[in-house]
């Protein structure tokens, strides 16, 4: 389950990056300066979701060395 919270944490990432270089211009002047907040909301709220997978793969690992 880490890669996907990985992959989450960086796609958030890449799309704010993306968003901040390229189009930020654009964002101002449409007023959607919020996409880049909910990117960086993304990209923060990955963390939890990423240290409970963590708990979730070690457990699961801990389960199957008990059979």
């Amino acid at each position: 389950m880490v890669p996907f919270a990985v992959a989450g944490l960086v796609a958030w990432a890449v799309a704010g990056l993306v968003l901040l270089i390229f189009f930020r211009g654009w964002l101002i002047e449409h007023g959607h300066q919020d996409w880049l907040w909910t990117c960086l909301a993304g990209f923060l709220w990955g963390f939890p979701g990423l240290a409970v997978m963590m708990r979730h793969d070690a457990n699961r690992r801990r389960r199957r060395a008990g059979r």
